[in-house]
């Protein structure tokens, strides 16, 4: 099986509002996808459908070469938006949470907290880490199932360059761990240090997707993706 996520004719309607507009993309097992498009393009509603955040209006998602089921988000981790942390609690408590409802060990506390690097937070809050931190341990929750599938929603929003760089480095490494990654960006040149293969989203429609290619400058793909498009 060489595919662990396929949509096809993916729709989501709103009030009248087709938000995504039968999305067919295909993401390849072990590589990270990277989800390309202006604001309100339609990548986070794109995400929540494969998350079970909501369903979609028509349609299909396949995973693992089959109908996705909600039992399938034991093997799917996702950060959407902002990380779900508790502020008053510590790295290790907020992990502590999450591995209880899943019924895991200790010991994968320990695990996570090493892949991010926030071993060393001790009893400081996760309300006093910096936004990168907060990401990071983000992510850690997102791990802690020990997932297949990672799907990240502008995972480098507001961070600083030394953020970005220590996140982008973290995100290269999954796959390696036989972890797949889907992310959204805005920001072309990160997607493109990052990504394996990238989809192009305009007005709630997949306008590309192909491998990046290192002879093709992917500001003058998606510049000309965003013009057909009319946006």
């Amino acid at each position: 099986m060489e595919y662990i996520v396929k949509t096809e004719k993916l729709s989501k309607v709103y009030n009248g509002q087709e938000v995504n507009n039968e999305i067919s993309i295909s993401v390849k097992k072990n590589s990270i996808y990277g989800l390309l498009g202006p604001n309100g393009a339609g990548k986070s509603t794109l995400l929540k459908m494969l998350t079970g955040m909501i369903r979609p209006t028509s349609g299909e998602i396949l995973y693992c070469g089959r109908q996705w089921e909600r039992k399938d988000l034991l093997s799917i981790g996702a950060l959407i938006e902002e990380p779900a942390i508790y502020e008053n609690l510590t790295a290790r408590e907020n992990l502590k949470v999450r591995t209880l409802i899943y019924g895991l060990p200790d010991s994968r506390i320990n695990e996570v907290l090493k892949i991010v690097k926030l071993t060393d937070t001790g009893n400081k809050k996760a309300g006093k880490f910096s936004l990168g931190m907060k990401q990071r341990l983000g992510i850690a929750i997102a791990l802690v199932n020990n997932p297949k599938l990672l799907i990240l929603d502008e995972p480098t929003n507001g961070l600083d360059p030394i953020g970005i760089g220590e996140l982008r480095e973290l995100i290269r490494s999954f796959p390696e761990k036989g972890i797949t990654v889907i992310l959204s960006s805005h920001i072309l040149s990160e997607v493109e240090l990052m990504a394996d293969h990238i989809g192009i989203i305009a007005k709630g429609k997949l306008w590309y997707e192909e491998e990046i290619e290192k002879d093709k400058n992917l500001e003058n793909v998606f510049l000309d993706v965003v013009r057909k498009a009319g946006v």
